[in-house]
């Protein structure tokens, strides 16, 4: 038996296939110490495919994007194919990245 893909969210909203919607979506969600799921379960795809039916755009537009550069530098930086040098870009263009987030937030 084949996996089903997981949802790839887009910046636009997208629809999910029905074998994701019964592959990713839990049958009886669960708020465990204020967190859905359970602790032994992967919630991936579940996440993959709110995202998708949201769209990124929609998903950054309700957290400040301060946030999502501080989420995407760590993220980033934790690649193993970042040398030396294209680390402090990254460094340097995150920090570009929130002046110009200052910017507009004033």
């Amino acid at each position: 038996m084949t996996q089903t893909p997981l949802p790839q969210p887009q910046i636009d909203r997208t629809p999910i296939t029905l074998d994701q919607y019964h592959e990713y979506t839990p049958e009886k969600l669960e708020f465990i110490n204020g967190y859905y799921g359970f602790a032994y379960q992967d919630m991936t795809g579940f996440h993959l495919a709110i995202l998708t039916n949201m769209g990124l755009r929609a998903a950054v537009s309700h957290v400040p994007i301060a946030q999502w550069l501080a989420a995407i530098q760590e993220v980033a930086l934790q690649n193993p194919k970042l040398d030396d040098a294209l680390r402090d870009r990254l460094v340097r263009g995150i920090a570009e990245l929130n002046a110009v987030v200052e910017c507009l937030e004033e």
